[in-house]
């Protein structure tokens, strides 16, 4: 703000405050703040941030990404990568929510950005119809029940749902009880799934015994908290396998639906060639 005038820099701030105390209660009121501030002071990076985060949270994509992609520009480093992944995601590019999760300045990322990062660029694989590769590209060290941090409760939400859209309900099941756990603040809604899937897997059971049953039924694809985890490469190079090989049997299943379907048209050809023959032989009372 020491590029401001005294009396402007003091107003700028005192929006930025506003915007700042706002953003959880009223985000509305929020961005109204942030926009003045931007307006004032549209070359200070912490302005450009703040629209950037509170138009974020009004579902104000395309301003968000664009603040966001200016205060990066102003102040450098990988800050929320995250956020400007999903906003992708919101406009419709999942692909561009991917290249943002592989870049140099994404490697940068340690602890909760880099958890969240991993669960937006999940979200853009299952954008593309990548459920499996979405799941597998969760299964990371972080992904342990015995660990309570603040990014936890996420982490085990968003593997159980993308283990639910792959149509593994009961893994999901055991997911959502560990992000239920997990969850203090009751930032997710995982104790309403939890309910819902209760019905879907035979009535009103006992959780612990549900998930006694999913536990049971193998072991749970979580890569060991103990265990070195992957290189970033490597990672993503597995996850990118396991995408394509879904890909691949796709692909075989439809050129065996297109062969089958030659095959059938080939036959049909042949029946009303042959009837058209015959219908042009002459009859035996006719030749005569």
């Amino acid at each position: 703000m020491r590029s401001l005038p005294k009396g402007l820099a003091d107003k700028v701030a005192a929006h930025l405050v506003a915007a700042g105390k706002l953003m959880d209660t009223d985000p509305e009121q929020a961005l109204v703040h942030a926009r003045y501030a931007r307006h004032r002071a549209s070359r200070i990076g912490v302005a450009r941030e703040a629209n950037g985060l509170c138009a974020y949270q009004m579902g104000e994509w395309t301003e968000a990404l664009s603040e966001l992609r200016a205060a990066r520009r102003m102040g450098g480093g990988p800050g929320h990568i995250a956020i400007m992944a999903d906003c992708e995601r919101a406009l419709g590019r999942p692909e561009r929510a991917l290249e943002l999760s592989r870049g140099a300045e994404a490697a940068e990322l340690v602890g909760g950005e880099a958890v969240e990062l991993r669960i937006v660029a999940a979200g853009a694989r299952r954008d593309l119809g990548e459920v499996e590769a979405s799941v597998v590209s969760l299964q990371i060290p972080e992904l342990d029940p015995k660990l309570q941090e603040e990014w936890s409760a996420r982490l085990f939400y968003a593997y159980a749902d993308n283990l639910l859209a792959a149509d593994r309900v009961q893994e999901a099941f055991t997911w959502f009880v560990h992000a239920a756990h997990a969850d203090d603040d009751g930032d997710t809604d995982a104790p309403e799934r939890l309910d819902e899937l209760v019905v879907r897997l035979g009535g009103d059971i006992d959780a612990d015994e549900l998930v006694a049953e999913a536990t049971a039924a193998g072991p749970l694809a979580v890569v060991d908290a103990d265990e070195s985890p992957l290189e970033s490469a490597d990672d993503e190079q597995r996850v990118d396998a396991s995408a394509a090989e879904f890909k691949d049997s796709d692909t075989v299943v439809d050129e065996a639906a297109t062969d089958e379907t030659e095959s059938q048209d080939s036959a049909e050809e042949t029946a009303t060639a042959d009837r058209a023959v015959k219908a042009s032989e002459p009859r035996g009372d006719e030749s005569q």
